[in-house]
C-alpha cells in the first residue's frame, strides 16, 4: 500500500514527472473540470477525449501529454474527487469518540457524496477497473487517498500500527467493492453501509 500520508494536489503530476508551471497546472485543472462535467452528464462513454479537449480549450495533442488516455484521466479525476472530500471532512470532522465508529461515518458519506453523482462514480469506478500497469502511479495516488481519509478518522497523532495499517487495506478494499457492488445493482445502500461498519470494527481487533 503506498504510503497512506501521500497528499497531491489535483494539479500535481504523479510521483516521478517534473513539477507543473503555474500555466500547466490550470491547464491540468481545466482538463480535469472537463472530464468531471462529461462523466457526470453520461458516464464513462460520455467521456470522449476529443471532446474533453474542446471544452477544456486544449489542443487533442496537449490533452494526451497530459493523460495518454480516457483511463488515466478519469483515475486522476477520481483523486480529485477524494481529495475534494478529504478537505470536506477534515473541516467537517467525525465526532463520535471511538474511532470505528467514526471511520464508517467518514466511509458513509463519502459514498453518500458519490451517490449524488452516479454516471460520474460509475464512469470513476470504471476505470480503476480498466486500470493496468500503465496507470499504477495514478492508481496507488488513489489507494492512497482513500487510505487517508481512514487515517484522518481514526484521529490519531502517531503514526498507525502495523495491525492498523492491515485493517486501513482491507477496509479501503471494502469500501471500494461496496461501491463497486453498488453500481452495478448487486448491493443496496443499506448493505453497502452495514459492510463499511463491519469492516471498519476491524480497527478495534487486538
Amino acid at each position: 500500500m503506498p504510503s497512506p500520508t501521500t497528499s497531491v494536489s489535483p494539479a500535481t503530476p504523479p510521483q516521478g514527472e517534473p513539477p507543473l508551471s503555474a500555466r500547466q497546472a490550470e491547464r491540468r485543472r481545466r482538463i480535469l473540470r472537463a472530464a468531471t462535467a462529461l462523466a457526470a452528464r453520461g458516464g464513462y462513454e460520455a467521456v470522449q477525449m476529443r471532446e474533453v479537449a474542446e471544452s477544456a480549450q486544449v489542443a487533442l495533442g496537449t490533452l494526451y501529454r497530459y493523460f495518454p488516455s480516457k483511463v488515466h484521466l478519469l483515475v486522476a479525476v477520481m483523486l480529485e474527487q477524494l481529495q475534494e472530500l478529504q478537505e470536506h471532512i477534515r473541516r467537517h470532522p467525525p465526532t463520535d469518540r471511538e474511532p470505528a465508529p467514526r471511520v464508517a461515518d467518514t466511509l458513509t458519506r463519502a459514498f453518500h457524496a458519490l451517490q449524488r453523482e452516479p454516471l460520474l462514480a460509475e464512469a470513476m469506478v470504471r476505470a480503476m477497473c480498466f486500470a493496468d500497469r500503465s496507470v499504477g502511479a495514478e492508481v496507488d495516488l488513489v489507494s492512497a487517498a482513500t487510505g487517508q481519509l481512514i487515517l484522518d478518522a481514526i484521529g490519531q497523532s502517531g503514526p498507525p500500527s502495523e495491525s492498523q495499517r492491515a485493517a486501513v487495506r482491507v477496509i479501503e478494499h471494502t469500501w471500494h467493492s461496496a461501491l463497486v457492488a453498488w453500481l452495478s445493482g448487486r448491493a443496496s445502500i443499506a448493505e453497502v453501509r452495514a459492510d463499511l461498519h463491519t469492516a471498519a470494527r476491524l480497527l478495534t481487533l487486538p
